[in-house]
């Protein structure tokens, strides 16, 4: 074995349902060090520690949404949440969203945030989605080149997506048809359509 395969960090991504041993803390941790990153996550700098815990327990009780984290080394580094339409809207049963992906500062450079995505459509896939939908930070831009690679593409951008720091920030808006999705129509330009010689174009 090769020293560089004898110091390699052992990667792994898993679906969580509930927390055992160090999890909790381990989440807590890592999504505090996103936060001061700048990471995206929605906090603009970290809560007390309470109120992240109370949030993390808070997500594994609800019915519509999916935890997959990622593990460097055994400790949760990094997560992202699959969240579906609730019970009523039917018309977006077939639609999922990909929200909170982050990883870790000390984490990062490792893949883990590829291996986050890519579980989320595996399970997306398996609860019968046909799509995923997602929006995030200009400032992120690792996140853009990530999702780009994985086939994300961009339909919109908001102008006055977020402020941080005093700045108001765009924001941007992409979507993935997964494997075996319909082919869904293309939105019409405003002002076409019959006679009036328009055509409907992708995003």
């Amino acid at each position: 074995m090769s020293e560089e395969q004898a110091v390699r960090p052992k990667l792994n991504v898993e679906r969580l349902a509930q927390y055992s041993g160090t999890d909790l803390d381990d989440l807590c941790e890592a999504t505090e060090n996103a936060i001061v990153e700048g990471g995206g996550f929605g906090w603009l700098k970290p809560p007390p520690r309470q109120v992240l815990e109370n949030y993390w327990k808070g997500v594994l009780l609800v019915p519509e949404r999916r935890l997959v984290v990622g593990r460097l080394d055994g400790i949760i580094a990094g997560s992202a949440q699959l969240t579906r339409a609730p019970r009523n809207n039917e018309a977006q049963a077939f639609a999922g969203t990909l929200a909170h992906l982050f990883v870790a500062p000390w984490a990062r450079g490792h893949g883990l945030g590829r291996g986050i995505v890519l579980e989320i459509e595996r399970l997306a896939r398996e609860l019968g989605l046909a799509v995923l939908n997602l929006d995030l930070r200009d400032t992120q831009k690792a996140a853009i080149r990530l999702y780009e690679s994985l086939g994300y593409r961009h339909w919109g951008t908001h102008p006055v997506y977020a402020r941080v720091d005093n700045r108001i920030v765009p924001g941007h808006y992409y979507y993935k048809l997964l494997d075996d999705a319909p082919t869904l129509p293309s939105p019409a330009i405003p002002g076409s359509g019959p006679g009036r010689g328009g055509l409907g174009r992708g995003p």
